[in-house]
C-alpha cells in the first residue's frame, strides 16, 4: 500500500480553525478528543482494507530468525532469539501521579518496556528490523540460495553475503527506526545509507556510522529526510527503501506486538474483556509504530482494547490528519506549528495516510503533552520507579488522567465505575536503553527540576 501523493484542496485556515479542537492544536495547547461512538473490531479491521495475515507471516518470520539473532546479538540469547520486551507495574507512579492531578486512577498502571527491546533498544526494533529480515529474505529466495524452510543463519554463508552486499537500504528517520535498521541491515551485509532529520540525536548517527551505515544529515525535518531516501531508491533498483510513510512490513512487523503482549498478561494473571478494559497509550510521530501496535492488540483483544495515540503539542500531526479528514494533505506546518520538540523520535509535521485514513475506526482517542510535561514525566519514572527512558518514551504517562476526566467518553463506551476500577492502563515505551549514560543523565536532571513545576490539576 503506498503513498501517494494527496491533491486534496486544503480549506482556509479561518475554515479549519473553527474547529475547537483544531484551534487549540493551532495554539500548541494539551489536547484530548476521543471517537463519539465505538467501532466493533470486526468492523474496524475490515475498513482497514489490511490483511490480518501479515501479522502471522511476520510472526513467523522473527521465528524463524530466532536462531540468527541469538547468534549476533548477545543480548537476544536469554530470549533464543525473541525480541520482546518486559512489561512491569508502576504502583508508585500510580499512587503519585493520582495525587498530582487530584484524581487517583482505579485499576492497574503498567509500563511495556520498549525501550528495553533488544537489538536497538526502541520500538523499532520490532517494525524495522522485520522489514529488513524480509527483503534479506526474498533476495535469497529469489537467487535460489535459501529455502523457505531454512535456518536464517544462511545467510551468513559466503554465497549470500556477496549477494546483499551488492545490495543496498535506505530509510528517512528522526532516529531510533534509523538505528534499528542500520544496525540490522549492515549486520546482514546491506550498504545501508539512513537519512536523518535534524531532530536526530547526535549519539545515534555516530552509533550508525561506527558499525560502517552511511549517514546523511538533512537541514531539514522527517519528511525532508524521507523524501531523500526516497529518491535514493528511485535512482538505484539495487537499493531497497523503507517508507515509514506507508510501509505494510514495517506495520506488520510491529502488530506482532499485540499477541506477545496477550501472554504476558497471561502470565500475569491479568484479564482483559469487556468488563475488565485494557487502555493503551501508544507515542505517535508518523504512526506506524503505534498504528501496527494497535491493529495487533485488536486483532488479539477485540473490542476490549482501546488504543489512545498521544503527540507532542508542536507536532500533532496525526491527531490534525484524522480530525481534520486531510490525513497526509494536511502538514501541523498549515495550522502555524514548528514540529519542533524534545521528543525526536514524534518529531513528525505529516501522518501516515495508512494509519490515519485505515485504522481511524481502531483508535479511540488522540492526546497532546507539552514538551515540559513529557520531560517531567522522565523525572518521575526514574525517582519512583527506577526507570529511565528517552522524552517521546514518556508521552503517554498522562493519557490515563485524561481519560478519567472525558466523562462523555466513558459514558459513550459504557465504562462505569466497576470496569474502570478493574481496568489494565499501560504506557508503551518507545525508546532509551541506548541513551548514552551522560546524556540520559541530563534528561533526568531536567526532569526531577520540571516534575516541581509543571502544573498537574
Amino acid at each position: 500500500m503506498k503513498r501517494a501523493a494527496s491533491m486534496t484542496q486544503l480549506p482556509d485556515l479561518e475554515q479549519l480553525l473553527a474547529d475547537p479542537v483544531v484551534a487549540a492544536l493551532s495554539r500548541s495547547e494539551e489536547t484530548a478528543w476521543f471517537r463519539d461512538r465505538p467501532t466493533p473490531t470486526i468492523d474496524g479491521i475490515k475498513a482497514s482494507g489490511i490483511d490480518p495475515a501479515i501479522t502471522e507471516d511476520a510472526r513467523a518470520r522473527f521465528r524463524r530468525f530466532a536462531p540468527w539473532f541469538a547468534e549476533r546479538f548477545p543480548d537476544t540469547r536469554h530470549t533464543h532469539g525473541i525480541l520482546e520486551s518486559p512489561l512491569v507495574g508502576v504502583p508508585d507512579l500510580q499512587t503519585e501521579l493520582g495525587n498530582r492531578y487530584g484524581k487517583a486512577l482505579p485499576g492497574k498502571l503498567w509500563i511495556k518496556r520498549d525501550d528495553l527491546l533488544p537489538v536497538s533498544g526502541s520500538i523499532k526494533a520490532r517494525g524495522g528490523i522485520h522489514e529488513v529480515l524480509q527483503v534479506a529474505e526474498r533476495i535469497a529466495l529469489e537467487a535460489g540460495l535459501m529455502e523457505p524452510t531454512d535456518d536464517a543463519r544462511v545467510l551468513m554463508t559466503p554465497e549470500v553475503q556477496e549477494l546483499l552486499s551488492a545490495h543496498g537500504i535506505a530509510v528517512g528517520s528522526t532516529g531510533n527506526l534509523g538505528l534499528s535498521i542500520g544496525i540490522v541491515a549492515s549486520e546482514l551485509g546491506f550498504n545501508t545509507t539512513v537519512h536523518m532529520s535534524m531532530d536526530a540525536r547526535a549519539w545515534k548517527k555516530e552509533l550508525l556510522r561506527s558499525r560502517g551505515v552511511t549517514v546523511v544529515e538533512h537541514a531539514g525535518n522527517f519528511s525532508d529526510a524521507v523524501a531523500a531516501g526516497r529518491r535514493t531508491a528511485q535512482e538505484d533498483p539495487s537499493v531497497w527503501f523503507v517508507d515509514d510513510e506507508s510501509s505494510l512490513s514495517l506495520f506488520a512487523g510491529y502488530s506482532v506486538a499485540g499477541e506477545r503482549l496477550a501472554g504476558q498478561l497471561a502470565s500475569l494473571e491479568v484479564t482483559v474483556d469487556a468488563q475488565h478494559p485494557l487502555f493503551v497509550y501508544l507515542p505517535c510521530g508518523v504512526g506506524g509504530g503505534p498504528g501496527g501496535v494497535a491493529f495487533g492488540l485488536k486483532q488479539t483483544f477485540g473490542d476490549a482494547v482501546h488504543c489512545i495515540f498521544v503527540e507532542p503539542v508542536s507536532s500533532p500531526c496525526m491527531s490534525l490528519g484524522v480530525r481534520t479528514s486531510l490525513h497526509d494533505a494536511i502538514s501541523v506546518a498549515d495550522i502555524g506549528l514548528d514540529g519542533l520538540t524534545a521528543a525526536d523520535g514524534l518529531a513528525v509535521g505529516r501522518p501516515s495516510r495508512l494509519v490515519g485514513e485505515h485504522l481511524q475506526q481502531l483508535i479511540d482517542g488522540y492526546v497532546t503533552i507539552t514538551d515540559e510535561r513529557m520531560k517531567a514525566c522522565v523525572g518521575l519514572l526514574h525517582t519512583l520507579e527506577g526507570i529511565d527512558v528517552e522524552p517521546s518514551a514518556a508521552a503517554g504517562v498522562p493519557g490515563p488522567w485524561q481519560v478519567l476526566a472525558n466523562k462523555t467518553y466513558l459514558s459513550t463506551f459504557g465504562f462505569d465505575d466497576a470496569a474502570l476500577a478493574s481496568a489494565t492502563h499501560i504506557i508503551w515505551s518507545t525508546g532509551g536503553s541506548m541513551v548514552p549514560a551522560e546524556e540520559m543523565a541530563g534528561y533526568v536532571a531536567e526532569g526531577q527540576r520540571l516534575a516541581g513545576e509543571v502544573i498537574w490539576g
